[in-house]
């Protein structure tokens, strides 16, 4: 794993090119302490940090094809490498290493920018095209791996992390207004969006070209979404076989690496899964990590030794507390660079921190198997929201949805005039293509209430739902519920937040590389093809899975309830041992200075935080929310952060100047 950073048409000498570049890859060195590299042309600048993983000794960055014609950075891995890199010997290509980064040139070289429908993997790409004189970038199908950009005096940069940006000459970091409000609705903002003005993610799926002729982005995947009518797997046990089979080489594709491969282990279904599968293909000691809560309200411990004992792993396992959460907080949120509504990315860190000073480099992990077959509790209520629109005045109907949240204490003792209350918005509008998130997106959308007067008057009546809404409308009116539930999951809430504020970033804030076999772009395939109730059979959860995996797990793992992965937020940032800084953050004189909030409603919060016993979801969201939107605010747009020394700058192991 990598990162990756460059500019295009920056008018600069090359001593400042360097100057710029090296502080750029220092900004990102996490992402890859082993190697960094740059190349320089009179258009172009490119550079890369790497976390040596595949080809150790020759795969060093910048590379260039045979005739050095096209010249690559690269973060993420190519699965299929081997099988792409023989397929390209036979058309007459001649290799230098051994890496999956030259077969991607030598793709290029050979098919254009079509080619990267044969990957089978996690990347953020950079190719530097000279007889083109064109810069072609690619982000993998899911959007596992980052890539943002931005345009400052006729100039084009671009990085792995928006961080690297803050060293680049005049280009200023602002707040986005509507941005802003598009998180505290769906908890990311739409891509390209980020949480600041002038800079974009390139979207998941897209490649994109630029030249002297301009800019180009272009979709080259997109999520496959069927109509009820072309169901192609209705057939338990068929679907169950070919599942197994897509799902063991896609883990054993993932076990491919010139280091130690370890995996985590939750103690819930997905990593049990996954933990199995590398089991069955690769017998010897498998190294396994999870993370315990001192809060019994999120702790797994028990079933993560049970799992553990089962599968005969080395397991090593921390817990975490609140205090432990709020000290990594301000860090947490430099990494994730976007407003956080939940603190679990904090753990997540520590997890990450600990894999790595064990001497481990990649971890495989379950993510997506709850997008993919119907595991998340906002599928069930779908489902049991359309039941109960047939019959809205039922008394009956409402009392299924107390079984989806048992972890909720405000859930337990619910009547069903409070149950009707609270899961009866918008009951009757099921054509709606959002219909699915309408309650998560209308209760989330309160935090905007906390925005300032400013902050409102820029948002003016945008209305981020109903601007999806009519996106979507023509998109989604043909297919099932749950496919358009998990059409939506996917494409905002898995690429937006949990890939990335929960996935990549935390991983690679630590040099931490995860692998995820659920999102092996055929599995994806192969799953939006299974009929619902393959998936949400009745409402039980992931149902061909658990059918494909019985026997090969505990029973009690298989047959427990869904546990969603949380982590204390009250007794987190309502502490007497919360650090000084966050308290500062927070303050009347912050709040008043950044100018984002309103500071009496949050002065509000704050109280009524610290004296109700029990607080809403709502309110620890917010809490959150205007705590690391705080903190972003502080680092990106003050540039609170320390400020680079000579010292830490990376030392460039190869520098090619190419004139």
């Amino acid at each position: 794993m990598c990162g990756i950073t460059g500019f295009y048409k920056h008018k600069a000498n090359d001593d400042l090119k360097v100057d710029v570049l090296t502080r750029m890859l220092t900004r990102i060195k996490h992402r890859g302490p082993d190697q960094s590299g740059i190349y320089l042309s009179k258009k172009i600048a490119l550079g890369s940090v790497r976390l040596s993983i595949i080809d150790l000794s020759t795969g060093t960055m910048p590379l260039s094809n045979s005739d050095n014609s096209l010249w690559i950075v690269f973060n993420g891995e190519i699965f299929n490498y081997i099988e792409l890199r023989e397929e390209l010997i036979i058309k007459n290509h001649v290799f230098k290493t051994n890496s999956d980064t030259e077969v991607i040139v030598h793709l290029y070289e050979e098919y254009g920018p079509e080619f990267v429908n044969k990957l089978n993997g996690q990347f953020a790409i950079a190719i530097w095209d000279k007889n083109k004189e064109e810069l072609f970038l690619a982000r993998d199908r899911v959007g596992i791996r980052p890539l943002f950009y931005s345009e400052v005096d006729g100039a084009f940069v671009f990085a792995s992390e928006m961080k690297a940006m803050l060293e680049f000459p005049n280009l200023t970091f602002e707040m986005a207004p509507k941005n802003l409000s598009e998180y505290f609705t769906f908890w990311t903002a739409i891509s390209p969006n980020t949480a600041f003005k002038g800079i974009y993610e390139l979207p998941a799926g897209n490649y994109m070209t630029i030249s002297s002729r301009g800019k180009k982005i272009c979709p080259y995947w997109s999520l496959p979404i069927q109509k009820p009518s072309q169901y192609k797997y209705t057939n338990a046990e068929e679907a169950a076989e070919k599942f197994e089979e897509l799902f063991e080489d896609a883990v054993k594709l993932r076990l491919r690496a010139d280091v130690q491969v370890a995996a985590y282990l939750s103690g819930g279904l997905d990593s049990s899964v996954t933990t199995s599968f590398i089991k069955k293909i690769s017998p010897k000691n498998l190294q396994t990590f999870s993370i315990g809560f001192s809060e019994k309200d999120y702790d797994e411990s028990s079933y993560q030794d049970i799992a553990a004992k089962y599968f005969n792993t080395q397991h090593s396992s921390i817990t975490c507390n609140p205090d432990e959460i709020a000290t990594v907080f301000k860090e947490v949120v430099w990494h994730s660079e976007a407003p956080l509504l939940r603190t679990s990315p904090a753990p997540m860190s520590l997890l990450a921190k600990s894999v790595r000073e064990q001497g481990i480099k990649v971890v495989i992990t379950g993510e997506g198997a709850d997008e993919l077959l119907g595991g998340y509790n906002i599928f069930k209520e779908t489902k049991v929201r359309h039941f109960w629109a047939k019959d809205p005045n039922s008394k009956y109907r409402p009392l299924l949805l107390k079984k989806l949240y048992p972890y909720l204490p405000q859930m337990k003792n619910a009547s069903s005039n409070v149950l009707k209350m609270f899961f009866g918005y918008k009951l009757s509008e099921t054509s709606s293509p959002v219909y699915s998130h309408l309650i998560r997106w209308n209760n989330t959308s309160k935090i905007n209430n906390y925005l300032s007067q400013e902050y409102k008057r820029v948002i003016n009546n945008y209305d981020p739902v109903k601007q999806v809404e009519k996106e979507l409308e023509s998109k989604l009116s043909e297919y099932d519920y749950l496919s358009k539930a998990q059409w939506i999951e996917i494409n905002f809430f898995m690429s937006g937040y949990l890939l990335s504020s929960q996935g990549d970033r935390m991983g690679m804030a630590n040099s931490i590389e995860g692998r995820y076999p659920f999102l092996d772009h055929r599995i994806i395939e192969f799953c939006m093809q299974l009929s619902p109730d393959l998936k949400l059979n009745g409402l039980n959860e992931k149902y061909l899975l658990k059918k494909m995996i019985q026997g090969k797990i505990p029973e009690s793992i298989l047959n427990r309830s869904k546990q969603a992965y949380r982590a204390p937020i009250k007794s987190t940032f309502i502490s007497e041992k919360i650090p000084p800084y966050l308290t500062e953050m927070l303050s009347e004189k912050e709040i008043t200075k950044a100018g984002i909030f309103n500071v009496v409603y949050v002065n509000q919060l704050l109280n009524k935080m610290k004296t109700k016993n029990q607080v809403s979801e709502i309110d620890n969201m917010a809490l959150t929310g205007i705590l690391s939107t705080q903190i972003l605010n502080d680092l990106f747009v003050n540039k609170s952060m320390p400020k680079l020394t000579q010292k830490e700058l990376v030392k460039c192991t190869k520098i090619i100047k190419d004139y």
